[in-house]
């Protein structure tokens, strides 16, 4: 019997991805899997249902949920749908593990395996699957292009028969893969561009881009890629480097972020203050309590002539293309999980037992695990 793959409609408000496109829905269909997506799945990233030929539309999601075998999202399940997914069934998606956990207990209980795409373990055999990585590269990107919007000058050097207009100089804060392709980005456009990451790391990739590096001479190198937490002092010889870097930027983009923690507070009021009115920082780190003082969550804010932007959500704004590359991210952690044509959960496999989180009637994710056994 063919394996029942399904695609719901993402219900969180402004979202316009979708787990799987057109072409993905190809190459996953064969004689043992077959693949349901609920109509109008698609239809705000660019996929209308007449695209998905080789799949099964079906109109309603509690039919839809109720007979997947394997059901893919791109945000977590919400209460309902976890209620309506078949016992013993496989969820895969952003799972969001390190909010509300009391959704583990209930997958648990319905005896679902639940993966989430936040955990797949950054190695090199994981890469074609990371999709922290993939949706990042997209929010610096776009954060780029909100922020040239918001800023009312030129971002490169133009010479007019007015005049020289000189150009923009943009601040990147963190050098991950958001902040890297934010500083490609800017580049792009023609601005003078800063890198900043406490991470030393990261120095060489930074200048590689056409960016200067803004050194404060801490090595912060953590877990995963990430960078650690900084002491006090450490703190203290950073805000005084960085402030005089912020004040001479006419745009901010600062992406530093780490999951399951509120984001470091970097940009201080003071240094807010610090910058010239019409400056603009656009805070990728919102959702995680934003990296700069005064940042809202999906609001702009005017500080003394300077906004500061805390968009959500970022790379659902490019949704087309967001939807692409997290579809090949979610083909590629499928083969690992379907090699042929059968369901292996092997959690033996650093990748599977890495991403999992509920599985067999229990919760395997130990810190998932500890904090629940904690609040009870």
């Amino acid at each position: 019997m063919a394996i029942q793959i399904c695609v719901p409609k993402e219900v969180r408000k402004d979202e316009q991805r979708v787990a799987l496109v057109p072409d993905i829905v190809k190459r996953l269909a064969k004689d043992d899997v077959q693949i349901n997506v609920e109509s109008g799945a698609g239809e705000l990233a660019g996929f209308p249902d007449s695209d998905y030929e080789s799949a099964t539309l079906v109109a309603s999601s509690g039919e839809l949920l109720g007979k997947a075998d394997i059901c893919l999202t791109v945000n977590p399940a919400t209460n309902e749908q976890i209620d309506q997914l078949k016992d013993g069934s496989i969820l895969i998606g952003y799972l969001n593990p390190h909010s509300d956990l009391e959704r583990f207990n209930k997958l648990k209980q319905k005896n679902i395996s639940a993966f989430s795409m936040e955990l797949i373990p950054r190695i090199s055999r994981a890469q074609a699957m990371d999709a922290l990585s993939s949706q990042a590269s997209i929010a610096g990107y776009k954060a780029v292009l909100l922020a040239s919007n918001i800023l009312g000058k030129f971002f490169p050097m133009l010479t007019t028969a007015a005049g020289t207009i000189r150009p923009s100089k943009v601040l990147i804060i963190g050098a991950g893969v958001a902040g890297l392709q934010a500083i490609a980005t800017a580049r792009r456009l023609g601005a003078i561009v800063e890198g900043y990451d406490v991470r030393a790391a990261v120095k060489e990739q930074v200048e590689s881009l056409g960016a200067k590096f803004v050194d404060i001479e801490i090595k912060a190198e953590g877990d995963g890629g990430y960078a650690r937490e900084l002491t006090d002092e450490e703190k203290q010889q950073q805000q005084a480097i960085l402030a005089k870097h912020v004040a001479a930027a006419d745009v901010i983009v600062s992406t530093a972020a780490i999951p399951g923690r509120p984001s470091p507070r970097i940009i201080s009021t003071e240094m807010v203050e610090g910058m010239r009115a019409g400056s603009v920082i656009v805070d990728l780190a919102a959702e995680g309590g934003g990296n700069c003082e005064l940042t809202r969550i999906d609001e702009t804010v005017l500080h003394k002539g300077v906004k500061i932007y805390g968009p959500v959500n970022v790379p659902s704004m490019v949704g087309n293309h967001a939807s692409e590359l997290y579809a090949k991210n979610l083909l590629n952690f499928l083969e690992l999980l379907i090699p042929e044509g059968a369901i292996n959960i092997d959690l033996e496999d650093e990748i599977i037992r890495g991403s999992i989180i509920t599985h067999g009637g229990e919760i395997l994710h130990a810190g998932i695990k500890e904090q629940l056994e904690g609040a009870s």
